[in-house]
């Protein structure tokens, strides 16, 4: 009778933890004047693993709708000494015309800071590892789900 209690309540915990589960796919982006770096992850691994790069607004906006993204991970350019005066205006631009284009998105703005350079100090070379503002989108949503995690 025990093992037939333990297994059923293991069960039952079980499904209740499935409900609870993440289904949301997040979209990292390393915004660039040039280039946009994207990177993707669902919210039951959160994972993030690089995607592809953009070179523009509608671009992006066909991936989202594409991948039918639910939360956009958007790297901030914040500068080092910590502030935000003088955020680039092309960035604020860009923002704008993206709430506007997409106003149901959820779009959380991180701190940004080191994240290309980390991607040029990941290991492979130009044949092998995916491109820098991939990797540094993969970087920008990877914190994201690390601090959410603390």
């Amino acid at each position: 009778m025990d093992i037939v209690f333990n297994i059923s309540y293991w069960l039952f915990n079980y499904f209740i933890e499935m409900e609870e589960i993440d289904n949301k796919v997040y979209l990292g982006v390393d915004w660039g004047e040039k280039r946009i770096g994207l990177a993707l992850a669902d919210g039951e691994t959160r994972i993030a693993t690089p995607f592809k790069t953009v070179g523009s607004l509608p671009e992006l906006i066909d991936v989202i709708r594409e991948e039918v993204v639910d939360v956009l991970v958007l790297g901030k350019p914040i500068k080092m000494r910590g502030g935000q005066d003088g955020l680039n205006p092309d960035f604020t631009s860009f923002l704008d015309k993206l709430r506007s284009a997409l106003p149901e998105l959820a779009i959380e703005l991180v701190d940004e800071r080191l994240s290309s350079q980390q991607a040029d100090k990941l290991p492979g070379d130009k044949r092998t590892k995916a491109g820098r503002d991939e990797m540094a989108a993969m970087i920008i949503l990877q914190n994201y789900f690390d601090r959410l995690v603390r």
